[in-house]
């Protein structure tokens, strides 16, 4: 990334700073009006700017249709995987929504992206539909490890517990049953390990 003006580093902290606070990035017109601009098209003027110096990248069409490339100090930006299309990996471009700043300290080991969860299957364990798990991309989760698993072409969030001629995936609701899978059935790929939870309200959508 090419270096910032004082100007141009100054409306990059107030984009990460409202993105951590509001959960989505500022419009144009937030960014004048904080600044004091006199309309919109300085706002503009700015942010294609910081886009060509890689510091974001804008969306043509929408109103808050920018992604920053960089995080804040102590912070990473980690993306929000939303729907998994089936047969594409879970951080295929086209299944990231967008990046959100986080504290790294917040979880360990530390986070490689967050995932939306869907679904009240481990409502007990404090996670709720639309709530953010903080996923620690490994291939390796203790027994009874909550873990981010693929079966075929489904993505869910279960306590892992692996038998020599099968897996069982259990949920935190008694409302659902566990799931049980044999290899021999199903492909099956242990994505990552739950470091964390972010609540709905701390990291709203746009």
């Amino acid at each position: 990334m090419e270096k910032l003006t004082r100007r141009q580093q100054e409306i990059m902290d107030f984009i990460l700073s409202f993105m951590e606070k509001e959960g989505y990035p500022p419009t144009r017109a937030e960014i004048a009006r904080h600044f004091g601009f006199r309309s919109p098209n300085a706002a503009e003027s700015h942010l294609r700017a910081l886009d060509r110096k890689g510091a974001i990248r804008l969306e043509a069409g929408r109103s808050r249709g920018l992604t920053p490339l960089v995080a804040r100090r102590n912070q990473q930006a980690l993306p929000l995987v939303g729907r998994v299309a089936a047969g594409s990996p879970v951080l295929a471009v086209s299944n990231v929504e967008r990046e959100v700043p986080v504290d790294p300290t917040l979880f360990s080991p530390r986070p490689d992206y967050l995932l939306r969860v869907k679904g009240s299957s481990m409502k007990n364990a404090g996670i709720f539909d639309g709530d953010l798990i903080a996923v620690h991309k490994t291939p390796i989760v203790r027994q009874g490890g909550m873990a981010v698993v693929r079966i075929d072409d489904e993505v869910t969030v279960k306590y892992l517990y692996k038998y020599r001629n099968r897996v069982e995936l259990l949920p935190d609701n008694p409302d659902f049953e566990p799931i049980v899978v044999y290899p021999q059935d199903h492909e099956i790929h242990v994505e990552g390990v739950a470091v964390g939870v972010l609540r709905t309200g701390m990291v709203r959508s746009e």
